[in-house]
């Protein structure tokens, strides 16, 4: 299936092309050019297992992949990037979480990034740099799927070395997120910019217009403007009827990049039963006020307790806005966007824990979206991180400790490896050019 620049028509590239050259002209995102309607044998099994969640994924994958892919080859790339559970926790016959915070870094980005990394593992022959900027997830996600000592698949580790370097906001993510990927070192780059997430995006992108750079380093991004992550998303959506085992009324996402949103109305625009969306966010508003005055205007970005979700300008929502071009009626009638203030997260932190169920500030964000706008039917907000990813957040709200897996306690004791940089480009070039070979 083609792929076209959302920004250009006229730029239409093979799956291949859009994962190893994921900006466009103009810097313009790509979508698919058709979307494939998948069949309801796809999401009706009665029983859910992993197996059967890489049967779904497969059959999400294969219309979008099939120009670079064969049929072996994505089954393979599937059982070695999906290859942790997918769980739904219920809090009532009505209200359910889907936990998606099961892959090795325990966030959701894990879908994303290793699907992005096992297809480069197919498509990539050449020393590449990967650059990427990060909230705070998907900095472990991806240093984990390309750290070279990791590799599931490792034909991309024995053909190729890539470097990878990632941005994010120095003291502007939790401490567990940082430990989780400015520790690996060997092949995996960190710079903590002294300035905000949106400031990191905008050094990715001047990197990836600046020819000096491209020509020593064959620049990639694993940020969610690579198709490859977006499409990777779209799979726990079309498993959601199987774990329910019935359609779902409203799904809350909480939005950062607008990346999980956009995969989710993908999913739904395949067929997936899925009424209604909640696109909800925390301070950094800028989608909720678009929808209610018409208006595009971000504001400085706000550090709140859901970091990851500290974005004031997504870069995703361009994306979102191209599935209703025909039909831009339909949105309003198939999204809701509602902002949810500190105050509220807290809340319902407490009142969760209190009643069993411990979850961290990016799920109390979707979950209060479903409890302040009273939806009925069956509802599922999505829980995108570990609660033990913020522990000290949540430690502080519920007034208990939180217990760490190994795999955020053992980083915790390392040194951390990364380099401070200010928000100069010059100083991320210079980096670039002399420090990362």
């Amino acid at each position: 299936m083609p792929f076209i620049n959302i920004k250009d028509s006229t730029d239409r590239v093979s799956f291949e092309q859009a994962v190893l050259k994921p900006l466009g002209n103009h810097q313009g995102l790509y979508m698919p050019e058709q979307i494939p309607a998948l069949s309801p044998d796809c999401f009706s099994q009665s029983a859910f297992s992993n197996d059967s969640f890489q049967q779904i994924a497969f059959n999400v994958l294969r219309p979008f992949t099939s120009d670079s892919l064969n049929e072996a080859q994505l089954e393979s790339l599937i059982q070695q990037a999906f290859n942790f559970p997918l769980k739904l926790h219920s809090l009532s016959d009505s209200q359910h979480i889907l936990e998606l915070f099961h892959g090795p870094t325990l966030a959701f980005k894990d879908f994303g990034a290793r699907f992005l990394a096992e297809c480069l593992s197919q498509f990539t022959h050449e020393p590449i740099t990967i650059i990427t900027a990060t909230s705070g997830d998907t900095g472990a996600a991806v240093a984990h799927a390309f750290h070279a000592d990791s590799f599931q698949n490792h034909a991309l580790q024995n053909k190729a070395h890539i470097n990878v370097v990632i941005l994010y906001p120095k003291g502007k993510i939790s401490i567990e997120q940082e430990q989780l990927f400015c520790t690996l070192g060997n092949n995996i780059h960190t710079v903590a910019v002294e300035a905000d997430f949106d400031t990191c995006q905008s050094l990715v992108k001047q990197a990836f217009d600046d020819k000096e750079i491209n020509q020593k380093h064959r620049l990639n991004s694993a940020n969610s403007i690579n198709i490859a992550r977006l499409l990777a998303q779209v799979c726990y959506y079309a498993a959601l009827p199987q774990l329910l085992k019935q359609p779902i009324d409203t799904i809350a996402v909480p939005c950062g990049n607008f990346g999980n949103i956009t995969a989710g109305l993908l999913a739904q625009k395949m067929g997936v039963p899925i009424k209604h969306f909640i696109a909800a966010t925390n301070a950094n508003d800028t989608v909720p006020r678009f929808f209610e005055e018409g208006q595009w205007q971000p504001r400085p970005t706000v550090r709140t307790s859901s970091n990851a979700m500290d974005v004031a300008s997504p870069n995703n929502f361009p994306r979102l806005l191209h599935l209703y071009k025909e039909h831009p009626e339909q949105m309003h009638r198939e999204i809701s966007a509602i902002a949810i203030s500190e105050s509220e997260v807290e809340q319902t932190m407490l009142k969760t824990h209190q009643a069993g169920y411990t979850i961290d500030p990016h799920t109390a964000v979707a979950l209060r979206a479903i409890q302040k706008t009273n939806v009925t039917g069956q509802s599922v907000a999505l829980s995108t991180a570990h609660p033990a990813k913020f522990a000290q957040s949540v430690e502080s709200i519920t007034g208990e400790a939180v217990e760490l897996p190994d795999t955020i306690r053992n980083p915790l004791n390392k040194p951390n490896l990364s380099t401070t940089m200010d928000s100069n480009f010059k100083s991320l070039k210079d980096y670039l050019m002399n420090s990362i070979l």
